[in-house]
């Protein structure tokens, strides 16, 4: 996944967005980062992986699924 692709698919809140948020906001919980144009708080798939960049010291390396992958899982998720 690049900067540039949609880390939210809900609310198409970008990979960079959370990442400048998380740098510039540094909230103190995970749960936060919904106040970042909503990440977060539509159907809820994304949450692990902005717990998982919250978490990091280097957010802007952390590994996450390719986009493609990701929005196909996303798709089985909300299919449960």
């Amino acid at each position: 996944m690049t900067d540039d692709d949609e880390l939210c698919l809900c609310f198409h809140v970008t990979r960079r967005k959370v990442i400048q948020y998380i740098r510039v906001q540094r909230p103190r919980r995970a749960s936060e980062l919904s106040e970042c144009f909503g990440a977060g708080t539509g159907c809820g798939w994304c949450r692990r992986f902005l717990k998982q960049l919250w978490e990091s010291e280097s957010p802007e390396s952390e590994s996450l699924p390719a986009p493609s992958d990701y929005a196909d899982k996303r798709t089985e998720y909300r299919r449960e």
